[in-house]
């Protein structure tokens, strides 16, 4: 359990836009290991390839699923995230009524997702976490080789999640910078929580021959098939290597699913080597482990930009785990993780990545050195079971802010001490107890002219409560002070009046929204937007 946490009274709800669950590797991850130490908690994500179902439970977490489309054009993103926002929004009704969260944990991207945790956190006082997976600006400067107005939008939207967010999780130390440097957040409360592989399912197996196509070796590609992926780079390196060097003793396989996968297809056949380059496609986890236990080399063509650079790849540490050897571009978070599990080829350049895939190919007590530290690097410092106590550090955090807010509440009921500070004593005579806090920061003025303790300044009553002496007993030097800080206080009281004169509604108010008849009513509304399959999900 959380060492300082509340988990048994702490529910989570957390939100993914871009990958379903339990696919999502990271997301699925962090829900198991918030189940695990105590915490309540439910999955928001897109529907995808062999996850259809739009509720179901597994491993004791309810995940709730909502059709995507999946945008390819600039304007296309508008459609897609507007359409994820509407059903976030939709499942979060969904959700609570079953489970009065608490967290709200937005995964990004998009950076919108803000949006339906400031609808909880404004009336309901939930509070958020932003787990900043991607950099949505750079990813689409990356996507559209471009900035432009839509770049200023979604540095918009990064800055306002930044503003709200009670803790950001960032997956390295490049994201780490970047939230307290361009977001502004306090270092206090941004916690690096990398994406470490899970032992436990990235295993060692045999390796089946029939994967390579009746050739001597392999080479393996797991991921995304999108546009600043770099697969471009990785056929051109294939062509080079078959066509120049006359190499025909290497399969490639790339494997995986996205919205270049077919231009991809297209590609390889332009260039002449279909024969040598298989696509399986998005695989479930068996053989996607067959394809990586079978592999001989790994790559990562990934391109070299803003965002590859700062960003940490799960493809590494994936092919770490299986004590791989890698070829990949020289970039400054994969560098950090495989450091000398890998080979590093030029920047962008083809023919550089060639020319690494056959030095490993062609030395095989290179590619065993370099797996088995690859493999170390990953049991020794970088598996997943070494980010969970900061997962539940994080989440101690958020808990200790909530038990912040509640003394804060708290305080205000509160006596002051007898040993109050003069500024203090003033305010104690007032309608309204204060702060201590506002006490200690009035009290620097006159502290050396006017101790507590002074007789002439402060009687005591016997009950513990200091009164205020005459206005003829207080010293020169203080009295303009203190007449100044009891006109404030008169002054706030009757804000204060007014300002609960004002919100006296909204109890209310919230009360209506959050009653189970209102959120019934929603989700049958809403059920006509497509529940056909649905399983109930009990409590």
């Amino acid at each position: 359990m959380a060492s300082t946490g509340e988990p048994a009274r702490l529910g989570v709800l957390i939100i993914v836009e871009n990958l379903p669950v339990p696919f999502d590797r990271r997301v699925w991850n962090e829900a198991r290991a918030l189940r695990a130490a105590g915490y309540s908690v439910a999955v928001i994500c897109p529907t995808g390839k062999g996850f259809e179902a739009r509720q179901e439970v597994i491993d004791g977490i309810a995940i709730y699923r909502h059709p995507l489309p999946e945008a390819s054009r600039a304007a296309a993103y508008l459609a897609e995230y507007g359409a994820a926002l509407f059903w976030q929004i939709v499942l979060s009704l969904r959700a609570w009524r079953r489970m009065r969260f608490d967290v709200i944990h937005a995964c990004n991207p998009p950076d919108t997702i803000f949006l339906v945790a400031a609808f909880w956190k404004v009336l309901f006082g939930t509070r958020f976490v932003f787990d900043q997976h991607d950099l949505c600006p750079e990813l689409y400067e990356a996507n559209f080789g471009r900035r432009g107005p839509l770049y200023c939008v979604l540095r918009g939207l990064e800055r306002m999640t930044y503003r709200i967010a009670d803790v950001v999780i960032a997956t390295n130390r490049s994201y780490r910078r970047i939230a307290l440097e361009r977001g502004k957040v306090g270092p206090d409360r941004v916690f690096v929580v990398r994406s470490g592989p899970d032992l436990e399912r990235m295993r060692i197996g045999p390796s089946q021959p029939a994967l390579k196509n009746g050739r001597p070796f392999l080479v393996g590609y797991v991921g995304v098939i999108g546009k600043h992926e770099g697969i471009e780079y990785l056929l051109d390196a294939v062509a080079h290597i078959v066509h120049e060097r006359g190499r025909r003793d290497i399969q490639f396989a790339v494997v995986g699913g996205g919205p270049e996968l077919d231009r991809m297809r297209a590609a390889v056949e332009r260039l002449g080597i279909g024969a040598f380059v298989s696509f399986p496609g998005r695989v479930p986890d068996e053989a996607l482990l067959a394809w990586l236990n079978t592999a001989d080399v790994c790559v990562n063509p990934d391109e070299v930009n803003d965002m590859n650079d700062k960003s940490t790849m799960n493809k590494i540490m994936e092919y770490m785990a299986l004590a791989k050897p890698i070829v990949q571009f020289d970039v400054t978070e994969g560098r950090f993780s495989a450091q000398a599990a890998s080979l590093y080829a030029r920047p962008n350049d083809a023919l550089s990545f060639a020319a690494a895939i056959l030095e490993l190919i062609d030395d095989p007590m290179e590619r065993a050195r370099m797996g088995a530290f690859g493999r170390e690097r990953i049991e020794r410092a970088l598996a997943w079971t070494y980010e969970v106590p900061k997962l539940l550090a994080a989440y101690d955090a958020v808990a200790a802010k909530r038990r912040r807010r509640s003394s804060r509440r708290g305080r205000v009921l509160r006596e002051l001490p007898a040993t109050s500070s003069c500024a203090t004593t003033a305010i104690a005579g007032s309608s309204r107890p204060a702060l201590t806090s506002t006490g200690a920061r009035s009290r620097a003025p006159c502290e050396e002219e006017c101790q507590p303790s002074d007789p002439a300044l402060v009687r005591n009553s016997g009950e513990g409560r200091i009164e205020q002496p005459e206005p003829a007993e207080r010293p020169g030097a203080c009295a303009a002070l203190l007449d100044e800080l009891e006109t404030g206080m008169k002054k706030k009281a009757d804000f204060d009046r007014a300002a609960d004169e004002f919100l006296a509604p909204t109890p209310r108010l919230v009360r209506f929204f959050s009653s189970r008849r209102l959120l019934l009513r929603t989700d049958r509304a809403l059920g006509a937007f497509g529940t056909g399959d649905a399983r109930r999900i009990d409590g």
